[in-house]
């Protein structure tokens, strides 16, 4: 680039407004025109920055990524259109509005079908250079909110990208940056250690020490001792002091897994704990203060445990203070392959086996089966399969109990077409009603759009009456049911 292109870019770079993030890339070789651009815009709060060339272009869309680019076609060293494709191809995340005095239909379709956002012949007016440029930037933030999906396909140890687990996704986003107890539940194997883990390493302690203590693995004589230490002589055996692990998480994350199964009488001192940030070792007579941030989780119900008198209601609204539920594998929409494929690809180069998929029998019944287990059952149905089979679609018959249960029946003597018949069911069984499928996308792009409903209905090119008409059908539709339940 010459010192004389670097220049303009520069003194162009200058924000309209200190607060103002976008970028706006004006490719033009005629200095007239870049003053009269630069004039229709002086009052947006964009950055704008000029190349007279083709080549500076290149170099800017590499090292400033601009949100949207004003592209003229014909420029002194190359075709404004190849510019547009590199753009394409490279998948340069930038909106091009090509802006050329040589226009005419073969240009404009021309332009379009390489992926312009939209074509202005000149000369332009302000109004319609201004308007076209809004609505590319906004179109250019609707398709950031779609890669986010890509991105949280897999998140801090999750993996899955349903409605469900987006959701939760932001909880933990929200969450990480406070102190605040985090009282996590969900049916075993739904990832509850995993979160706790999510919440420490998105928060300001990911530098210091994140410690689990599985209340349900402990002897209740030996739990508080292991919560909070003991001191040399204090119980037969306590040979040496030793450190809990409240101690040993001091600036970091404590994590009490099954907290539901820790004994009434540690309780009443975790409550104390909780309250003050101090605590005495076992045998011991001095307060101890430590900086923690207290995570727990359970696969019962809190509430009920409280209610049979298992748990203590003081120290329940002490801990529930941010609770986040963990939806079952079953509830997760399609994560069920997405998790298993990679399992499927970890465990193949663990093994050495050189599985890549699964037949679509295999996906049917994975679809169907409710997975009481959730993620961890999942995960050891895969395992199973790699250890004991070869092979590079992962078949029906290849299936652990109790997933080979209809293979079972026909191995033990149904006819080949009871068998086609058996795996044709198990196909059908993964057809699902048109207007689910339909629901979930649109509240997939609602919890995307942040539940903006003009944003959505943009990105999925429909009316926001039809989804304002659709939601409300969906809300009669479920009372209707919970009435006839009712009457039931």
């Amino acid at each position: 680039m010459s010192d004389t292109a670097i220049k303009p870019s520069q003194d162009s770079a200058a924000p309209m407004n200190d607060n103002s993030d976008t970028i706006l890339l004006l490719v033009e070789d005629s200095p007239t025109l870049v003053h009269l651009y630069r004039a229709y815009l002086d009052k947006e709060p964009w950055h704008v920055v000029h190349a007279e060339t083709g080549k500076e272009a290149l170099e800017l869309l590499r090292t400033l990524l601009p949100q949207v680019m004003v592209l003229d076609l014909k420029l002194p060293d190359m075709d404004g259109l190849d510019i547009l494709r590199r753009v394409v191809e490279d998948k340069i995340p930038c909106s091009v509005v090509v802006v050329t005095g040589h226009g005419s239909v073969h240009v404009a379709v021309e332009a379009m079908r390489c992926g312009a956002f939209d074509f202005i012949e000149k000369p332009c007016s302000a109004d319609r250079l201004r308007y076209t440029l809004r609505n590319a930037l906004k179109m250019r933030r609707l398709e950031t909110i779609v890669d986010d999906l890509e991105v949280r396909r897999q998140y801090c140890g999750f993996i899955g990208s349903s409605l469900p687990m987006q959701a939760i996704y932001r909880i933990i986003d929200n969450v990480a940056g406070s102190k605040a107890t985090v009282f996590i539940t969900g049916e075993s194997g739904t990832g509850k250690e995993v979160c706790a883990e999510a919440i420490h390493r998105q928060s300001p302690r990911n530098d210091k020490p994140f410690i689990t203590l599985n209340c349900a693995a402990i002897p209740k004589d030996l739990l508080e001792s292991e919560l909070f230490g003991h001191v040399k002589g204090a119980f037969t055996g306590a040979y040496a002091d030793r450190q809990g692990v409240a101690a040993q998480a001091n600036g970091g994350t404590l994590f009490l897994d099954e907290i539901c199964e820790m004994d009434l009488a540690i309780q009443s001192k975790l409550l104390r704990f909780v309250q003050t940030g101090a605590f005495q070792k076992v045998g011991g007579n001095r307060l101890e203060s430590v900086d923690v941030r207290l995570i727990c989780a359970t696969n019962r119900d809190p509430l009920k445990e409280v209610e049979g008198g298992r748990f203590r209601e003081d120290l329940y609204y002490r801990l529930h203070v941010i609770p986040i539920q963990l939806p079952p594998l079953r509830e997760r929409e399609d994560d069920v392959m997405t998790i298993a494929q990679h399992f499927l690809a970890v465990f193949s180069l663990e093994e050495g086996r050189h599985f890549t998929g699964f037949a679509p029998e295999t996906e049917a019944r994975f679809h169907v089966y409710p997975w009481p287990g959730n993620v961890r059952q999942l995960q050891n149905v895969i395992r199973n399969i790699v250890v004991l089979h070869q092979g590079e679609l992962v078949t029906p018959e290849m299936l652990p109990p109790p997933l080979d249960r209809t293979i079972s029946a026909s191995a033990a003597g149904t006819s080949t077409s009871q068998t086609q018949e058996i795996r044709a069911s198990a196909t059908m069984a993964s057809i699902r009603p048109l207007w689910l499928e339909e629901k979930e996308i649109i509240e997939r792009a609602l919890a995307l759009c942040e539940g903006n409903i003009p944003k959505t209905a943009a990105l999925l090119e429909i009316s926001p009456s039809t989804i304002y008409r659709k939601r409300l059908s969906w809300q009669e539709s479920k009372s209707t049911d919970e009435g006839d339940l009712c009457r039931r």
